[in-house]
């Protein structure tokens, strides 16, 4: 069975506190795991010490036994100095989708006419 080290959400609404922890890949999200291994307050500022707090050694200890971390869990694990992590890139990310393509021709095509019949006057 693999393990992987994720968030855990706790905190009341709109106010999200999470665990970091180790647990099996079939368990729930916020249900059972194997080991707590810090915490992760996003409320707080970014500069902050209180915002991720790690046990380190136990961290290293499961990512030595093959706990795989998920993407959010590994760029906090990159950012600590405790795994590296390739950036990803998506350069499609910021393009319109094809409905909205469509739309900004035939707003362009309108422009168009209205121009050349402004002109024609």
């Amino acid at each position: 069975m693999s393990v992987s080290m994720r968030l855990s959400r706790g905190g009341s609404k709109k106010r999200p506190y999470y665990k970091i922890v180790v647990a099996n890949a079939t368990a729930p999200r916020d249900g059972k795991f194997l080991e707590q291994v810090g915490t992760y307050n996003p409320i707080l500022p970014k500069d902050s010490a209180d915002r991720v707090r790690l046990i380190e050694d136990r961290v290293k200890y499961w990512l030595g036994v093959g706990a795989q971390p998920t993407d959010r869990v590994a760029r906090i694990l990159d950012k600590a100095g405790l795994k590296e992590r390739a950036p990803t890139n998506n350069p499609q990310k910021a393009e319109p989708g094809k409905k909205a393509k469509e739309r900004a021709e035939d707003k362009a095509a309108k422009a168009a006419e209205a121009a050349e019949a402004a002109a024609a006057e």
